[in-house]
């Protein structure tokens, strides 16, 4: 019975993690509309209490957000306002950057109340299995969308990656941890969000959190590439040309006929100050 209960705890512990499965509901989009979502209030928001100094991951400070009355209220109305629309009625491009964005805003008002936790992980899934504590809270349903209840995995695995196939994906949506892509300090719309999703992608790639070759036969990437590697070509060869489109410089050089090892590494501390 032991060894089954730490089955099951390892299974729940990576949970997170799905296959993407489209959620067919959401497969449906209007291009004749061309109605723009106002990100206005989650820019403001990230320009108070998001900062970025080159050094390790853009950093939210959820005490400071906690402390203004003002912020948290803009925050919830933001939510709220987004929750009211149905994306199906908007373009593919404005569907895209609206879902990246409620992923991120919904993010931090999940951890901001549950602030003090030292990981996203330390929030307790409201689900239970056999007496179990799921770590978590990407299955819990903190979002209703057009009558439908929506959860993080939701938004990220069943809708952005099936949709969408884009593998940039990875470097827009932000699960609040040291080793996450970063929240970018520029909110999503319809018109800058290829634009941030490769430059997302290019930082993270040249960032010892997404890549740190340690010599010319080893090397230790983010983990993110081993749970999604079906997106980045299913196969470590299939990570290394991903990998090759973004990197610069030395490291550029470095990949060219890297044959070495790979190890996988993540650290789930939270991205607060």
């Amino acid at each position: 019975m032991i060894g089954l209960g730490i089955a099951l705890a390892v299974t729940s512990a990576s949970a997170q993690f799905n296959d993407a499965k489209l959620i067919a509901i959401w497969d449906a989009s209007d291009e004749s509309n061309q109605e723009q979502i106002d990100h206005g209030p989650w820019q403001e928001l990230l320009d108070a209490h998001l900062s970025a100094d080159g050094e390790g991951p853009n950093r939210f400070d959820y005490r400071g957000l906690n402390s203004n009355s003002s912020d948290r209220r803009k925050l919830g109305a933001y939510l709220n306002r987004l929750q009211k629309l149905d994306p199906r009625k908007y373009s593919r491009a404005e569907q895209k950057a609206y879902w990246i964005n409620l992923y991120n805003a919904l993010t931090v008002k999940i951890v901001s109340d549950n602030y003090p936790v030292e990981s996203i992980r330390d929030i307790r899934s409201k689900r239970w299995l056999a007496g179990l504590v799921f770590p978590g809270p990407w299955d819990d349903a903190y979002a209703k969308v057009a009558g439908q209840d929506i959860s993080l995995n939701n938004i990220e695995h069943g809708i952005l990656r099936p949709i969408w196939r884009d593998n940039r994906v990875h470097y827009g949506v932000n699960c609040a941890s040291y080793s996450c892509p970063d929240l970018l300090t520029t909110a999503f719309t319809a018109g800058n969000t290829e634009e941030l999703l490769d430059a997302g992608a290019r930082a993270y790639v040249n960032d010892r959190r997404g890549v740190d070759l340690v010599d010319e036969d080893f090397m230790v990437i983010s983990s993110v590439y081993d749970w999604f590697k079906e997106d980045f070509g299913g196969s470590e060869e299939g990570i290394l040309e991903h990998l090759k489109l973004y990197a610069e410089g030395e490291l550029a050089e470095e990949l060219r006929d890297f044959e070495g090892a790979i190890d996988y590494d993540y650290d789930w501390s939270l991205n607060a100050p």
